[in-house]
């Protein structure tokens, strides 16, 4: 009860700190073409990541200690996170910038999706190697000043 408690605070928190500071989430796009593709759960899955995506827009994270408060059942995998939305029906990897405060989206997928192993790289999960997520971000790019 203590620990709810304490989450629920940090929520508050987090969600009145959003004129402050923000989460930006590059991009929706990758939500909707996934909801999309959900026929017969179209409206779940899209209420489902859009609850997600309106809770990280209004976090103030600092780093995997801040976002393990707000979602205590996400996963560190690499240089990815791995979020349970829907109560563990569906998986979103993202690539979190904590400096510069942007969520990258890089994969949204069923749990049967995500459960699937590539037999040639000794049983890993396929999206693992698809997100990138044991290699370092891509270097940024630098604006060209003129």
């Amino acid at each position: 009860m203590i620990y709810r408690n304490l989450r629920l605070n940090f929520l508050i928190t987090q969600i009145s700190n959003a004129d402050n500071q923000a989460m930006r989430v590059i991009s929706r796009r990758r939500l909707r073409e996934f909801w999309e593709s959900k026929s017969g759960d179209s409206i779940a899955a899209k209420s489902k990541l859009l609850a997600w995506e309106k809770i990280v827009k209004s976090a103030s994270w600092d780093n995997w200690s801040d976002l393990s408060i707000t979602y205590p059942n996400a996963d560190l995998v690499g240089n990815c996170i791995v979020f349970n939305i829907g109560g563990n029906k569906y998986r979103l990897i993202a690539r979190i910038m904590y400096e510069s405060e942007r969520v990258f989206v890089l994969k949204v997928m069923d749990h049967e999706e995500y459960d699937r192993r590539d037999p040639s790289r000794k049983n890993q999960a396929k999206w693992v190697d698809e997100c990138r997520c044991h290699q370092p971000p891509p270097p940024r790019k630098l604006k060209s000043i003129r």
